[in-house]
């Protein structure tokens, strides 16, 4: 099973998230952290189950979605690594993150 790190981006992302979500229901946002990262950490097992990202059209940046979310990750050799999490309504930068 691949290693699950997180880089520093995403991290943000997802409190930049549950903050915003809070400000309507702190139990949603509560249910949508843990929610997001079980998805998260069941990516290892099956890494090629989400997509790829259209934007980039590389097979080794892929996403998996929650809702209106995009959780887009990288899989390097025995490493995953999540890059950004995204309201699907957002523009993705014209490069790919990291």
């Amino acid at each position: 099973m691949a290693q699950l790190i997180w880089s520093p981006r995403a991290v943000q992302d997802l409190q930049d998230a549950c903050e915003y979500i809070a400000r309507t229901s702190d139990r949603y946002a509560r249910v949508f952290a843990e929610q997001v990262v079980s998805l998260i950490e069941s990516i290892p097992e099956q890494p090629y189950l989400g997509g790829m990202v259209p934007e980039y059209e590389r097979e080794e940046i892929r996403e998996r979605l929650y809702h209106n979310y995009r959780i887009i990750y990288r899989l390097r050799d025995d490493v995953f690594e999540v890059v950004a999490i995204t309201h699907g309504a957002q523009l993705l930068p014209r490069r790919p993150p990291g």
